[in-house]
């Protein structure tokens, strides 16, 4: 008897060489023209599949997974983060969800590294000034900027990510201090200066690296008293997500003076996003390029395919969250 591919619908479009690969092992269904399903035709088009394959574009709430039709057993996120699936709702019903942890770590340290110089050296307006042809006479005063060597890199959030920027940081000789849910262990912390609480991290922090989870413990965790905590001066990073930080308090801190900079690469509610942030020339703006490489973006589909045939074959998927 022959064995019967089983169905995937993959909501999004997928790199060539994941596309490929889904094509050759499952009975696919592509989006070719890489629209974004709202909850109904993402319903409909779910109809007889075996698996989805999905985005964080793509927002499966408690009510979308229990409309799922009852033929779709697992759901592989093409994403670390699972925030925009409702993670309770899903064991309920007994549906596995898996990410792809671990293929974007150096892509994302690399984003964070580069608006932490970009920031503290004031890219983006000296880019901007150049454009405009502004570049006038030499002035010992011309664009000043502030160093990295030396300042204090303050990490909340040292998982994958933030370990991997504070390597890159030890290369520009700063200091890394770091606040996590519990202490690293010495060969993980190698050598960064422990807080226990955020409030001492950020009294520590010349540069602060964003690098924790979204929920609802972190939403706004970056607000007005605890900008207050930063030493005046200092320079917000965010590669993590944008509901961690409040941005009409770090929008007035950026305009007071109070920030000398900001790096962002993530926002609330993005792709839409506060439109203050266009007036400030003191940040650094991204459109959510962390894991945009061409070896990541594919890494992560493979990642997300793993846990998928591992599942059809009967095994565990090695990124189960649920």
């Amino acid at each position: 008897m022959q064995h019967v591919k089983p169905t995937v619908l993959v909501t999004r479009r997928v790199p060539p060489a994941v596309e490929a690969r889904l094509v050759r092992d499952y009975r696919a269904r592509l989006n070719d023209d890489d629209s974004v399903y709202g909850a109904d035709e993402l319903l409909e088009r779910a109809q007889g599949a075996d698996g989805l394959l999905v985005c964080a574009t793509e927002k499966l709430t408690a009510d979308l997974i229990r409309r799922l039709p009852p033929q779709v057993r697992i759901c592989a996120t093409y994403s670390v983060g699972f925030d925009h699936i409702d993670i309770a709702a899903a064991k309920d019903r007994g549906l596995v969800v898996t990410n792809t942890p671990d293929v974007l770590t150096d892509a994302t340290a690399d984003i964070a590294m580069l608006l932490i110089l970009g920031a503290a050296r004031r890219a983006t307006a000296a880019e901007a000034l150049l454009r405009r042809g502004g570049w006038g006479p030499w002035s010992t005063m011309f664009m000043l900027g502030s160093h990295v060597t030396g300042k204090r890199l303050g990490i909340y959030g040292m998982g994958r990510i933030g370990r991997a920027v504070a390597r890159r940081a030890r290369g520009f000789d700063m200091i890394v201090h770091y606040c996590n849910r519990g202490r690293l262990p010495p060969e993980l912390e190698n050598g960064a200066i422990f807080h226990a609480s955020p409030e001492d991290l950020l009294a520590h922090s010349d540069i602060l690296s964003l690098h924790c989870p979204a929920s609802a413990e972190t939403f706004h965790f970056l607000d007005a008293r605890r900008i207050a905590l930063l030493p005046d001066g200092a320079i917000v990073v965010n590669t993590a997500r944008g509901t961690v930080v409040d941005d009409a308090a770090l929008i007035a801190a950026l305009k007071s003076g109070k920030l000398a900079a900001a790096g962002l690469d993530v926002f609330e509610n993005e792709p839409k996003f506060n439109p203050g942030y266009l007036d400030l020339d003191n940040a650094m703006l991204l459109p959510h390029i962390g894991s945009a490489t061409t070896e990541t973006r594919d890494a992560m589909g493979f990642r997300a395919v793993d846990n998928l045939d591992a599942y059809f074959a009967g095994r565990s998927p090695q990124d189960r969250i649920a």
